[in-house]
């Protein structure tokens, strides 16, 4: 519970400084490669969600959560043929970055017969070594995903690139930040839809985060320590 006041201290902190709301920004506690237990945790301690990685560990992990009301949000890359088992295990998915997997999720959406929250992530930074579609096809996507019967879309992802000086990634976190919330403001306007959700934002580049409009920032090592090593 130390952990989780700390991150919710600095999330306070920084949306006071820039003159928002502590409320206005969703902690997401991402527990990949964490046991069960880490999602339970997340659950007693009152937040709403948990963030995860890969589509079969989730698959694995949820059906033993002791917490039914907990929802689950893929942050991870989606592969197309993993779209099913996404549509059914996770309650929102924030890594939607093609026409292609607005199709397949909308499809598997239908089978399931739910509607399926999602975001579009957009590689904003422009960092070769990330997933997330391009800010000039963001248009396209948004009206792509507005037409799909059986998927609701609440806004975009982003991850900022890492730099090798903590000058650079904060100068790198600000301007990818607020390229994701230039582009949320002008398709909300173009597509008169609120388009709420910015997930932006980590432990390292939090305050950039809020400072730029995030509405979730993605914590996992600052709430529960180093993940495991890989078997």
């Amino acid at each position: 519970m130390q952990r989780a006041d700390g991150v919710r201290a600095s999330i306070a902190a920084a949306c006071a400084h820039v003159g928002r709301a502590a409320g206005e920004v969703e902690l997401l506690a991402v527990t990949k490669t964490h046991p069960v237990m880490a999602a339970d945790y997340a659950a007693r301690y009152g937040l709403r969600a948990v963030g995860e990685n890969r589509v079969q560990e989730a698959a694995e992990k949820r059906p033993h959560c002791s917490a039914p009301a907990l929802a689950w949000e893929l942050i991870g890359h989606l592969q197309s043929n993993k779209a099913k088992l996404a549509a059914q295990y996770f309650d929102r998915v924030q890594s939607v970055d093609s026409e292609k997997l607005l199709n397949h999720l909308d499809r598997a959406a239908a089978e399931l017969g739910k509607i399926l929250p999602v975001l579009l992530q957009i590689n904003a930074g422009r960092d070769p070594a990330k997933f997330g579609a391009e800010l000039e096809d963001a248009p396209r996507l948004v009206e792509i995903a507005l037409a799909k019967k059986n998927l609701r879309l609440d806004g975009f992802m982003t991850i900022a690139p890492l730099s090798a000086t903590p000058a650079e990634n904060t100068a790198h976190a600000q301007r990818t930040f607020a390229a994701l919330r230039q582009l949320r403001d002008d398709l909300a306007l173009r597509f008169a839809r609120p388009l709420r959700e910015l997930s932006m934002g980590m432990s390292g580049d939090l305050a950039e985060a809020i400072a730029a409009g995030s509405t979730q920032v993605r914590v996992g090592t600052a709430l529960f320590g180093a993940r495991p090593a890989p078997v």
